[in-house]
């Protein structure tokens, strides 16, 4: 790492090795998103009357609740991603287990766009959608934690923040090319023919997206901190075990403080397009538009807020944007319920800051929370519990709670709790920035 910025420092530019670790990280985690959110995005359009066909004749709500669940089943099955890819990666090695994860996501997620519906093969196609999107998550659990630590532990110390916002901006990079192609593809077909097949190109494309992918993640040399513990034969024969003996609050507390932004996270994914579509009225095409023109502010402000990170502190950032989130969580449904489109664009854009601000950081934050022989383990089972917690199951309850209520503001009051809840836990962690990642 010395000689990383000493390079830097002479020539005035950052070292090639670094470049590609970023490209890698920000390409490769990317990709995995776009696989993730173009299922997220097809359960709110049109997953319930093609897999849940004679539930969606009897009863169209209670549909749309059951196929957002099956978002947030993926969910449980991250933690198991987190703790076999993170027991291997802290074992083996970050990289491996970054091209392993890539290419079961991609294989999953193109397998999705070929599966019959239930006019064809009936109660099995629900099932075969069930366990791909299984497969999807277990690759989810895995692949954050790894991206994440080859960012950060590549980074000079004064800049992990920025290196680790890296990998953080594949997450509203995959949400743009997701919505974007489904924008592009709505515009282009009726109605009918995108439910009859339009809706398989976006998965069928994953195929082209993970090639291109796992030839930058081949390409990139494996974490200088990992190499430092091989060399020192510091591995733990048990690592998961050492982790939950001595590491256990830092678990705790890397999952409640992901609570808040992945439950708002998961509703500009999966759910605000839907409500716009399907309660408001609005034309599909534009809100897609404007949920990827919004997503833009997600990508900006992550990046910021990763860069602010490095001289405000990492507790500092997140706690500016967690508190942004509780306050705007209300207010923005009253401008989406105008139903009009550029409300609906500035309601999400401006959420993004927020979101930005306690995500950019999380990379660098969770990394210099665990000591290096079970950091991988730790950031991976932390972030997939706070999956779980936050935004697993939140296009379900905001279904849900608009079904009982029929009031959208109640969906912000949840979402200010979570941010709340998120709050506290990362008010409770002593700020890490500067630490030693080789400990």
């Amino acid at each position: 790492m010395t000689s990383a910025v000493s390079a830097r420092s002479s020539t005035g530019r950052m070292p090639t090795e670094e470049r590609r670790v970023l490209a890698s990280t920000l390409v490769g985690t990317s990709i995995e998103w776009y696989d993730f959110f173009i299922y997220a995005q097809a359960a709110g359009l049109v997953l319930a009357p093609l897999f849940l066909a004679p539930i969606a004749e009897e009863n169209k709500g209670f549909a749309q609740v059951l196929s957002f669940a099956t978002i947030g089943i993926s969910f449980l099955f991250r933690p198991l991603g987190a703790i076999i890819a993170g027991h291997l990666g802290d074992k083996l090695g970050r990289k491996k287990m970054l091209v392993f994860t890539l290419v079961m996501m991609g294989l999953s997620t193109s397998l999705i766009g070929l599966l019959p519906t239930y006019a064809a093969i009936g109660v099995a196609a629900p099932i075969l959608l069930i366990v791909l999107r299984i497969l999807q998550g277990f690759s989810a659990g895995g692949e954050w934690g790894g991206a994440a630590l080859m960012a950060v532990e590549h980074a000079p110390t004064n800049r992990r923040g920025l290196f680790g916002a890296f990998p953080q901006i594949g997450v509203p990079i995959g949400m743009i090319l997701a919505t974007a192609t489904l924008w592009v593809l709505t515009s282009a077909m009726s109605p009918e023919a995108f439910l009859a097949w339009g809706w398989r190109i976006p998965f069928l494309l994953s195929i082209v997206l993970i090639a291109v992918g796992y030839v930058i993640r081949r390409a990139v040399d494996e974490s200088p901190v990992f190499e430092d513990l091989q060399r020192r034969r510091q591995e733990a024969s048990a690592p998961l075990g050492r982790l939950f003996r001595k590491n256990a609050k830092q678990v705790v507390l890397t999952a409640l403080i992901f609570i808040g932004n992945n439950a708002a996270g998961y509703l500009l994914i999966a759910f605000f397009a839907t409500y716009a579509v399907t309660v408001l009225g609005m034309e599909r095409p534009p809100v897609l538009l404007a949920t990827t023109l919004a997503s833009f502010g997600w990508l900006i402000f992550t990046l910021w807020g990763g860069h602010l990170s490095d001289r405000l502190g990492r507790v500092r950032t997140f706690q500016i944007g967690y508190i942004a989130l509780a306050l705007w969580a209300v207010p923005m449904w009253f401008l989406i319920d105008t139903a009009n489109i550029l409300w609906y664009f500035v309601a999400l854009f401006v959420m993004t800051f927020a979101l930005g601000l306690s995500y950019g950081p999380q990379a660098a934050l969770y990394a210099e929370m665990f000591p290096a022989t079970v950091r991988y383990s730790g950031v991976s089972i932390g972030y997939a519990l706070g999956a779980i917690l936050g935004g697993a199951f939140a296009p379900m309850i905001a279904e849900s709670l608009m079904n009982q209520f029929q009031a959208a503001w109640t969906i912000g009051v949840y979402i200010a709790i979570a941010a709340v809840i998120s709050l506290i836990g990362v008010s409770m962690v002593k700020e890490p920035k500067g630490v030693d990642l080789h400990a």
